[in-house]
């Protein structure tokens, strides 16, 4: 038997020139820092024999220190695994004085799950003989014929998973084609303990349930109509510039970096009005998600992956190809993330950056311009689902976040249809009902640090002399002054937003200056409050979140997610009820997406987007388009 584990890593070992002598505090690490780190830790006698890295990433100096362009050291936060005792550590290694400036055990912690990981469990499951029986059971021969996939087991109280590191594994043939999800073995799941090598739980039910042989390979078929070419090309180069890793486009800039957990993290977004840059967004990323499958049985119900904190979406991004993967205009950037061994290794092309048409700007009669749109992109795989995230930046100051479902879903073996937890994709297969929730951080920073949020309802006028035709409505206005005030949702009857407000600057109308967060399309978790999923991800309880800065709390869910029991994260951190009025403020955004499969979305999934939008609120003095040139 092989393994597949619910993510892919891509190991290409690079080297890279050595970093500038004095590297922006944000930017992230290069290759040879990495390696610097590790070799650093690696030398400690705390370093434990046979550990391994989960991470390596750079340790971000405190934010009044970037804002005030201090100098500051640069140092590296790492996640090590010692294995064999099942302790994970936390350290950072100051790569200036090349020494290790902190060591911590942190009790109960399981890091995010690796190759290593879904390679053991492979070899556990494979020596118990309850495997073997079952795939004989149901026609299949020889090991090389079957594939197992590691999931992560979450937690839900059951004898013998509250010590060790837990994997659920379920079996795919590999004998009918390379779309192996097309190929499930349905029924059989073994719960795997990593540390002592152990099946702790077994599942063999289903077994009148057949394992599709039919070809789902995602080559092209015939009777495709030929299409026109169709060519973006910018001949005089693109209209933005790189300087420091800063990006300059229009009148935008901002830095990007990708981080192997959350993905890509804009920093410093500010835009340029009057001869200055007025700050935006300080800090910009995807938090945590998790998605949750409906079918309850046996084989299913622990089928809801957080693939930030318990995979690391940056660590699975997908190399980009110009004119394929993004326009053929687009520009594409290096990553360089660690292996487990402390290893640096590049993903080529793993960011793309490019202007695309945004439509129009604005028009009234013959007077019409149009805009023109830049993206910061990139695809992660977390196994079978692919995702795309865009941070698309307008010219009319408006930020908008964007993100693509695509792949091949989680599909299970039926014998003769679906049930009301799926639906019928193919011959033999099913996909189960599920949701995909996106927790995003957003650490605004309008015209600066002291920032509240006020939270928008449009209502009815009451039918009366002051409505006297029944179309009368208004706006009400509540400023949301504590953490738990601002744990909203999402309100259609009344048109629900929320705009983050500077408390001391103000417009030319003499009014805050603020950025609105205009939600898009969204759902409500459907699994029960008091089930284990929402118990770990209590972040889905409201839409909207605020919070003080504290550099500490970035994961909605908890640095560590995986097993976790749950009370961490947004839960926890707002227990104390902190004033968030005239603050430096996160705001925290979560959009769910309810996936209810269809045929059309077998074997591999159409595109399906979804996003968010922060608008500029009275934060300029009128359109800030005008000054867009006339088109011909």
């Amino acid at each position: 038997m092989r393994s597949i584990l619910a993510f892919f890593f891509i190991s290409i070992p690079i080297t890279l020139s050595p970093a500038a002598a004095a590297p922006h505090p944000l930017a992230p690490l290069t290759a040879d820092e990495i390696r610097a780190a590790a070799n650093l830790l690696r030398s400690s006698n705390r370093f434990p024999a046979g550990g391994i890295f989960s991470l390596i990433a750079l340790d971000e100096p405190a934010k009044e220190l970037v804002l005030a362009k201090t100098a500051v050291p640069r140092r590296a936060f790492a996640v090590i695994y010692d294995r064999k005792a099942n302790q994970t550590f936390e350290a950072i290694a100051n790569l200036s004085t090349s020494a290790i400036d902190s060591w911590k055990l942190i009790p109960g912690a399981q890091p995010a799950i690796n190759s290593e990981d879904s390679d053991l469990a492979d070899e556990i499951v494979r020596a118990d003989p309850r495997w073997a029986r079952a795939m004989g059971e149901r026609g299949i021969r020889g090991a090389q014929n079957v594939l197992t996939m590691a999931w992560s087991a979450g937690y839900f109280g059951q004898l013998g998973t509250d010590a060790g590191r837990i994997v659920c594994v379920v079996p795919y043939y590999g004998g009918a084609g390379a779309n192996l999800y097309a190929h499930p073995v349905e029924g059989v799941v073994a719960h795997v303990n990593l540390t002592t090598g152990k099946v702790i739980d077994f599942l063999d039910i289903d077994r009148n349930v057949p394992v599709s042989r039919e070809n789902a390979d995602l080559g092209p078929r015939p009777g495709g109509l030929p299409v026109a070419p169709l060519i973006v090309t910018q001949p005089n180069g693109p209209d933005f510039q790189i300087e420091d890793g800063e990006v300059h486009w229009q009148k935008w800039r901002f830095r990007y970096a990708l981080h192997p957990r959350e993905g890509l993290v804009v920093y410093t977004a500010g835009y340029e009005d009057g001869g200055r840059v007025r700050p935006v967004l300080y800090r910009g990323s995807l938090s945590e998600m998790v998605v949750p499958y409906g079918d309850p049985s046996g084989a299913w119900y622990f089928r809801n992956s957080f693939d930030a904190g318990e995979l690391g979406l940056g660590a699975m991004a997908s190399s980009l190809r110009p004119g394929v993967d993004c326009p053929a205009n687009c520009s594409v950037f290096d990553a360089v993330v660690a292996g487990s061994s402390g290893e640096p290794n590049i993903i080529p092309g793993a960011v793309a950056l490019y202007e695309r048409d945004g439509g129009v700007a604005w028009k009234h009669e013959n007077n019409t311009r149009r805009e023109r749109e830049l993206v910061l992109s990139y695809f992660s795989q977390p196994g079978n689902y692919e995702y795309g995230f865009d941070w698309v930046f307008h010219q009319n100051g408006t930020i908008e976040v964007r993100v693509y479902l695509t792949g091949i879903m989680a599909a299970k073996g039926v014998a003769d249809g679906s049930d009301q937890h799926s639906h019928l994709v193919a011959k033999n297969l099913a996909a189960p009902h599920h949701q995909h929730f996106f927790t995003f951080r957003l650490d605004m920073d309008v015209d600066g640090t002291a920032n509240r949020v006020v939270e928008m309802n449009s209502v009815p006028m009451p039918a009366g002399k002051q409505n006297p035709y029944g179309g009368g409505f208004m706006m009400q206005e509540t400023t949301l002054r504590t953490e738990h005030e601002a744990q909203r949702n999402l309100n259609m009857p009344s048109s629900r937003r929320w705009i983050v407000e500077s408390a001391l600057a103000k417009n030319a109308l003499g009014h805050p200056t603020g950025y609105a967060l205009l939600p898009g399309e969204n759902s409500v978790p459907f699994a029960q409050p008091d089930s284990w999923v929402r118990k770990r991800a209590g972040f889905l309880d409201a839409h909207i979140w605020v919070t003080p800065y504290n550099a500490a709390e970035r994961y909605a869910a908890g640095d560590y997610p995986n097993q976790s029991k749950g009370g961490e994260g947004l839960v926890k951190w707002t227990a104390a009820n902190r004033s968030v009025d005239n603050q430096d403020i996160v705001l925290w955004y979560t959009m769910g997406i309810t996936h209810n499969p269809r045929p059309e979305d077998w074997p591999v999934m159409p595109v399906y987007e979804a996003g968010f939008k922060l608008v500029p609120w009275g934060f300029f003095a009128s359109n800030p388009e005008m000054d867009l040139p006339p088109g011909r």
